[in-house]
Order: structure tokens, then C-alpha cells, then sequence
């Protein structure tokens, strides 16, 4: 913004000519961006509470090794030493995390939020020098069009898991269709996750973004609009995303604990 003071050599950091309440946005940032990363810690490493009927909580699918009939090894091996801390979420959540820790949307937000580098736009910080991403540890964030390619295969196991989530066992143990509520609040966490992971950057690169002349290319023109489209609500996606999948596992973790009751639609 022109005439905004931004130089912290002259001892003036946070000085600008905005008139907005810049602060508001940066401040719900921090504390939703907080809030949520002491809460998934916690929750990962809990280890049960996770699980309940043909649910399983996103933060620990695809579960490698545990004790619940979603496991898919069984339970903890024996190769784990006993004084180690285990849960199945610890074997899997990494992907997911870094996936959103090095997300485009996500740096911006965090880096004014959490690291000031700036406050905000057109807002003085608290440095006098810029080394960028191009220079370790930030050039670490490139790893980021790697993670896409694993988020979007659990974009599918989780798809898997809401398949699953629409069979429930009666006093036999056979297994009947039908739809809860836990199945519902599954299903709209995957399509969250699926506007969100699909409208990654790095996607939209891949499927065309690098082509000088993408018009000459139909279908790689009509992929690249489907992901531009997600992409241009990339920012609600992100948190919708975010507050989905943190409520989905408290969904499974209270009706597990027996606190909530899921509601059976048919």
C-alpha cells in the first residue's frame, strides 16, 4: 500500500497507513491454527477413543497397527521397543500434517500469524533482510508437490472408511446397510478434504499449469478449470477442511467414551 512505513530499521515494526483492522484476520489465524495443532497432538497421541462401531476416526486411517478391527496389521508389533511411545495415529498423521504444514495458503497464513515475517500486508516487521524459500530450512517446503501425490490417496482411503461406515453389525455380528449421523459428519469430512486436496497449487500445475499453451490441449484444459475452480475457494477450503476433520474425530472419540450417542437415520 502506498505511503505504508514498513522498515524496521527505523525501530518501526507494525507501523503501517492501513486503516483496516489488519489485526482481527492475523489474531483468528493464530488461534485457530494453534488451537488446532495442541488439539490433533493430543488427540494422535491418545492411542484409543478412536474407533467406534464402523467408524474410525480420520486421524488414525488408514490405521496400520492397533488394537481396533480397522487395523490392518493387527496390533502393535513387537519390534517396537516397549519404553517408545506408539498410537496407530503417530505411524500416519506426519503425511497429512506436512501435506498442510507446506501448503501455499497455509504459509501465508502462519507466516503472518505465528512468525510476523510481515504481520500482515504493507505491515513493518520485524527483520531487515529477506533470504525467501530459496535457502534451508524454508526451501524444505518444496516437498510439498511430493506430499500432494500421498494426501490424495488418502483421499481415498478415507472415501473407503465412509463406505464403511455405512455397515453396522446387529447382536449376531452381521452386518446390515445403514446411515448414522457419525456416517454423514464422515462423508462431509472427505468431501472437504477432496475440495481442498483438489485444488491444491500443485495440482493444478501438474495438470497443465506448466504448459505454455494449454488451449492445445483439451483435456489437460478442462482437468486444469476443474482444479482452478477448487482452487480459487482454496482458503475455505483449507479451513472448513481443517475444522472437519478435528471435529470428526471428536464426533468418534465422544461416542466412543459414551458420552454421545449416534443418532441411526436408517
Amino acid at each position: 500500500m502506498a505511503g505504508a512505513d514498513v522498515t524496521w530499521k527505523n525501530g518501526k515494526f507494525g507501523t503501517t497507513s492501513r486503516r483496516d483492522n489488519w489485526l482481527l484476520e492475523s489474531g483468528l489465524v493464530f488461534l485457530g491454527f494453534t488451537a488446532f495443532v495442541i488439539y490433533a497432538t493430543w488427540a494422535a497421541f491418545q492411542g484409543k477413543y478412536y474407533h467406534f462401531g464402523p467408524y474410525i476416526s480420520p486421524f488414525y486411517s488408514p490405521e496400520i497397527f492397533g488394537d481396533s478391527p480397522h487395523a490392518l496389521f493387527g496390533p502393535k508389533p513387537g519390534w517396537i521397543p516397549p519404553w517408545a511411545p506408539f498410537s496407530p495415529a503417530l505411524l500416519i498423521l506426519w503425511a497429512p500434517g506436512l501435506f498442510r504444514f507446506t501448503c501455499y495458503y497455509y504459509r501465508g497464513a502462519y507466516y503472518k500469524s505465528h512468525w510476523q515475517d510481515p504481520p500482515a500486508c504493507s505491515v513493518g516487521e520485524p527483520r531487515d533482510s529477506y533470504r525467501g524459500e530459496n535457502s534451508f530450512p524454508l526451501i524444505l517446503q518444496n516437498v510439498h508437490r511430493y506430499l500432494m501425490y500421498i494426501a490424495i490417496l488418502f483421499i481415498f482411503l478415507l472415501a473407503y472408511d465412509v463406505y464403511k461406515a455405512m455397515w453396522f453389525a446387529d447382536a449376531t455380528g452381521v452386518a446390515h446397510f445403514g446411515i448414522g449421523l457419525g456416517t454423514v459428519i464422515l462423508a462431509v469430512n472427505v468431501c472437504l478434504l477432496s475440495a481442498y486436496a483438489f485444488g491444491c497449487h500443485s495440482l493444478r500445475h501438474i495438470v497443465g499449469g506448466y504448459l505454455d499453451s494449454i488451449s492445445q490441449h483439451p483435456t489437460r484444459a478442462k482437468a486444469y478449470d476443474c482444479v482452478s475452480c477448487l482452487n480459487a475457494k482454496h482458503k475455505q477450503w483449507a479451513w472448513c477442511s481443517l475444522f472437519s476433520v478435528a471435529f470428526s474425530d471428536i464426533y468418534v472419540r465422544l461416542c466412543s467414551m459414551g458420552i454421545w450417542s449416534d443418532w441411526r437415520i436408517f
